[in-house]
């Protein structure tokens, strides 16, 4: 099976060969003989509810510093020239992502979008774990500067963070008797309208926040990312290191209580956050951490993935 395979990203040119998942996932892609094309999200148009994108022809290789060879622009009807568009494009979750999905939503399922469109549009990562009751540490997603000092009262060290931020950008740990919590929900007002998130600080995080990828709601496998000395963000992106770490009996459980919720949705590639016993995300736009997890355990997330866009599209 020859599948032709879109891949909405940030421009390939500039992505880190030895860390992107993305990239793991068009090497292995072409390693099937699937045909692939890139293209940026503001290449996408709709006209009387047909989409079209503008995209090239892609040929990866794993090349330091000459990774990919692009060929000329064209324009192409979604439905007619694609069976596969991966959706991997970094946040921010903000309008421009949100119209993209409402694009897709045009050609889903004729073109099978991973993940799934209308269920990226409705499960915002740090807002969709808050359908699964007990499984977060305490957290409160408000504007409201009051209810803020409140849980701080009742909670004391807590993490502050925007709602549809990415990577770890903004996110502070407030100990109880930190006096600068009015000058960063200063800073969040400014920034824009987004409601913030304040939850209780995990001291656990100290020994790692693990990534688990998940493939059509089975886990597949975990890295372990630990922040850099005195950081409370372990995410690679921020200076965060990871380290080869296995599934532990509550991973397995939390895995088993979201897992069934992520494949009824269709979303196929699923990264969560845990730290200690705590779910603190389920990434849905753009996981990442699988060529860690490939490099640490030889486990291939991208394999088994296109083992399961190529048994739906069979």
């Amino acid at each position: 099976m020859s599948l032709k395979v879109a891949v909405q990203m940030d421009p390939i040119e500039r992505v880190n060969i030895e860390t992107d998942t993305s990239f793991l996932m068009m090497m292995e892609a072409k390693a099937r003989g699937h045909q692939l094309w890139v293209y940026t999200p503001d290449m996408l148009s709709m006209e009387d509810a047909r989409v079209t994108v503008r995209a090239r022809p892609a040929s990866v290789q794993a090349v330091k510093g000459d990774h990919v060879v692009l060929g000329d622009a064209a324009v192409f009807d979604v439905v007619d020239s694609f069976d596969v568009i991966l959706m991997r494009q970094d946040p921010p979750f903000d309008m421009a992502y949100i119209t993209a999905t409402h694009f897709l939503d045009k050609v889903h399922p004729r073109v099978l979008v991973v993940n799934n469109p209308t269920e990226v549009r409705n499960a915002p990562e740090k807002l969709f774990v808050t359908d699964f009751p007990g499984v977060q540490p305490p957290t409160l997603i408000t504007s409201d500067v009051e209810a803020i000092y409140d849980f701080r009262a009742r909670h004391g060290d807590m993490v502050l963070k925007p709602l549809h931020g990415g990577g770890g950008s903004g996110v502070v740990r407030l100990k109880a008797d930190d006096p600068n919590l009015d000058a960063l929900l200063e800073l969040h007002a400014m920034i824009g309208r987004d409601q913030v998130i304040a939850q209780k600080f995990i001291p656990a995080v100290s020994k790692g926040d693990k990534r688990i990828l998940l493939v059509d709601g089975e886990p597949v496998g975990a890295i372990n990312r630990i922040p850099a000395k005195d950081q409370v963000r372990s995410n690679l992106a921020r200076g965060g290191r990871a380290e080869a770490v296995g599934l532990t009996a509550r991973d397995l459980e939390l895995c088993a209580i979201i897992g069934p919720e992520l494949k009824r949705r269709g979303l196929l590639f699923v990264g969560i956050d845990v730290i200690g016993d705590y779910l603190t995300e389920i990434n849905v736009t753009s996981p990442t951490g699988a060529q860690q997890l490939k490099q640490f355990s030889g486990v291939n997330a991208a394999a088994v993935l296109w083992d399961r866009i190529e048994a739906i599209r069979s």
